[in-house]
């Protein structure tokens, strides 16, 4: 993992309890690389998913379309001191919107932390 950044600023949370999202990220590997994944940092809830989603659900499509998204699968395991194998895994979801071509996939962290960056291509939900 090449963009873990544990002095990152916990995210601030929105009154639709999405993360707000204030920065673009200007790296292309960001959230489409497994070695640049999106790091939404779970802490002691007891649904891991719930940080990926309130990411997940600030995103919009490119022109602010109405994203949908799926989780695919866990994958690319690595070593962490934040889980209590020693390890965690990528969790990869899959983000649809009206007008695109095919499917774009973005990997996310729930177990690290870094700061959370808008992924070049899409933009914050209005």
């Amino acid at each position: 993992m090449k963009n873990v950044d544990n002095n990152a600023p916990i995210p601030t949370l929105t009154k639709d309890n999405t993360f707000l999202l204030t920065e673009y990220s200007k790296d292309k590997k960001y959230g489409y690389d497994p070695d640049y994944p999106v790091n939404v940092f779970y802490q002691n809830t007891k649904n891991e998913n719930l940080n990926a989603e309130r990411f997940l659900n600030a995103l919009a499509g490119p022109k602010g379309e109405k994203i949908t998204f799926t989780k695919l699968e866990s994958c690319c395991p690595f070593p962490t001191k934040r889980s209590e194998m020693g390890a965690g895994f990528l969790d990869v979801y899959e983000l649809t919107w009206q007008g695109q071509t095919s499917p774009t996939k973005l990997y996310l962290n729930i177990y690290e932390r870094g700061y959370l960056l808008v992924p070049v291509g899409l933009s914050v939900k209005k």
